[in-house]
């Protein structure tokens, strides 16, 4: 552990809103760097975090939900930080405090956000008859009661997670019939054969230019080219900022996204850091995935003991090229880089050996 003499004076109080994947692993990092004299807490709605890659091998049935879930209150407690449970209701940085749902509030030096993102409800009827898988808890738990025993289920959003669930779905609940809708082909090349073929495998119904417009009771799902009856919809697409971000005086991008730089630090107020869906990178733009919250988890947990110690920041650099393993409801998956695909039964397994071993260690002891 540092001398605590070489921190910085005056910072005391660290907290950090959201128990999202980056907070998760940058907890896991921090543990034995966190100097006796500074006052760490972790404000989160949920003790267990919900790993989105597992997501869909919880609707298909290969995991239990347990299995996909790591326990942020242990994890807070092996790092010696305080758990706060709530939602933020407002953050103020010029006061540089939190206020949480139940009328609490929390005073910071430094503060770092991971409070993830909302489905989207611009589209009409979207908040009142569709359910959004975010927050996956409530999600995963809605899903139990309503999913299984829907017939005609419809999944809007056709990225990479809607594909993921549909076609879970089908492997779930094979009488059901599973309507995927987009507003435009989301992938190209051999990877979009291949998802077309899993898709039709799977049985899932692709109905690409047929963006959803409204949603109505029943519901009833509204595209340019007609009203399709539905038992559930599901909403996977687009990612929205938690409203209380664009009040805080924090600088954002048009979405309500923290716009940070390379080392995940404000532009505006570099006391505070975000990472994960709440964050846009204003030189390096990518997609609000689960995928990058983990990419940004080191780099995260490297900057707050940098600034803490007085040192020079680490940049976070994108990768040009990202791995994919997009499961295909059943024990296989498809595999892809760049311009590389394959597809099978191993890839499934080397998902799963991923995502068992991303999960593992956050149980291991010591």
């Amino acid at each position: 552990m540092p001398d605590a003499r070489s921190w910085q004076t005056g910072v005391t109080r660290l907290v950090l809103l959201g128990g999202g994947h980056a907070h998760a692993l940058a907890l896991l990092r921090l543990r034995d760097f966190f100097p006796r004299h500074l006052q760490v807490k972790l404000v989160t709605p949920q003790p267990l975090h919900t790993y989105s890659g597992m997501v869909p091998g919880v609707v298909a049935g290969h995991y239990c939900l347990a299995e996909a879930q790591i326990d942020l209150a242990r994890l807070a407690a092996r790092a010696g930080v305080e758990l706060v449970p709530g939602s933020v209701r407002a953050l103020d940085v010029d006061a540089k405090c939190v206020w949480l749902e139940d009328g609490s509030s929390i005073a910071y030096d430094i503060a770092s956000l991971n409070t993830g993102s909302l489905p989207p409800t611009q589209v009409p009827g979207s908040a009142e008859y569709a359910l959004g898988i975010k927050p996956f808890e409530k999600f995963l738990q809605q899903w139990e009661t309503r999913g299984l025993a829907a017939r005609r289920i419809a999944v809007a959003g056709a990225g990479a997670g809607g594909m993921e669930l549909a076609m879970a779905i089908r492997h779930r609940v094979p009488a059901a019939r599973v309507s995927l809708f987009s507003d435009r082909a989301m992938f190209s090349g051999t990877l979009a054969l291949r998802l077309a073929r899993a898709l039709e495998r799977c049985g899932v119904e692709h109905r690409v230019d047929s963006a959803v417009t409204a949603l109505e009771p029943g519901p009833v799902v509204v595209t340019q080219h007609g009203r399709e009856a539905c038992d559930l919809v599901l909403w996977t697409a687009g990612a929205v900022a938690q409203p209380w971000l664009k009040k805080s005086g924090l600088q954002t991008d048009a979405a309500g996204f923290v716009l940070v730089d390379a080392a995940l630090r404000s532009h505006s107020h570099p006391d505070v850091f975000a990472a994960g869906d709440s964050a846009t990178l204003r030189d390096a733009r990518h997609p609000k995935s689960g995928v990058y919250a983990v990419r940004h988890a080191p780099v995260l947990a490297a900057n707050l003991v940098n600034l803490l110690e007085g040192r020079q920041m680490t940049d976070y650099s994108p990768q040009s090229r990202q791995l994919a393993l997009i499961s295909c409801g059943g024990k296989y998956a498809i595999a892809s880089r760049g311009g590389w695909s394959a597809e099978g039964a191993w890839a499934w397994r080397w998902k799963n050996w991923l995502d068992r071993r991303w999960i593992a260690r956050f149980s291991q002891r010591g």
